[in-house]
């Protein structure tokens, strides 16, 4: 049975929250969970589909308290928490707020772009499952990010991610504008070579994105030597 416990009883900084998804079945394979939405990411990539969650110093939406209140009502209905965000390795309260829903519980997953791979490592302990978004090979990161030194980052998080045995999934967000297919095949070999078994590319969703026009035979290289492959579509 799980333990129950005081709300913010771990007496970290509690988390920022810009949002709560109640229940879904795609943010955590083979779960249904609950997603906390964390406000704040040092990033700023063009395609971002969560543009509210960029500034750090906006308002919380919620309290973690208020979190806490609704997973304690969902013991035994929902299987897993996720936090995503913005980016969740921001947030200084973060391992604690891992710790409370582990306690009730709740298997833990994180949704990251890698960016802290120290606070990844520490971290790491505390979850089951992590989809790491690896968003270009390494040399075209800066151009994604805005952030120069970011491609050495997640790659140095990625390493984090294969010596810790915790499963977890890579996902690429990709339309041809922002480098070609060429590349993304050769990222996808090099992700292999890595050690990476999970790959899914995901379409960009923003206005001006290029659209995806795959022949099967590009489909099929992409494919090719996973243990899991997923094209995701908008």
């Amino acid at each position: 049975m799980a333990r129950r416990i005081a709300l913010g009883a771990l007496g970290a900084a509690p988390l920022s929250v810009s949002g709560l998804t109640r229940m879904t079945s795609i943010d955590f394979p083979g779960q249904l969970a609950a997603v906390v939405f964390c406000q704040g990411c040092p990033w700023r990539c063009g395609y971002c589909h969560n543009p509210d969650l960029l500034d750090a110093t906006a308002p919380a939406a919620m309290a973690w308290g208020e979190v806490l209140a609704f997973l304690h009502q969902r013991q035994g209905l929902l299987d897993a928490v996720v936090f995503s965000g913005g980016e969740p390795l921001l947030q200084p309260g973060l391992p604690a707020a891992l710790q409370e829903v582990r306690a009730l519980g709740f298997a833990t997953g994180l949704h990251t772009g890698g960016m802290y791979p120290e606070r990844l490592a520490a971290v790491l302990p505390h979850l089951d499952w992590v989809g790491l978004d690896i968003k270009a090979p390494e040399g075209d990161y800066a151009r994604i990010t805005a952030t120069p030194g970011s491609g050495a980052k997640a790659f140095a998080g990625l390493q984090c991610l294969l010596a810790s045995g915790v499963d977890f999934e890579c996902r690429t967000t990709w339309h041809p504008g922002l480098f070609p297919f060429a590349d993304l095949l050769a990222l996808g070999r090099s992700l292999q070579t890595l050690g990476v078994r999970q790959w899914a590319v995901q379409q960009c969703r923003t206005p001006d994105a290029v659209a995806w026009c795959w022949t099967a035979g590009q489909q099929e290289a992409l494919a090719q030597g996973w243990h899991g492959f997923t094209l995701r579509t908008a």
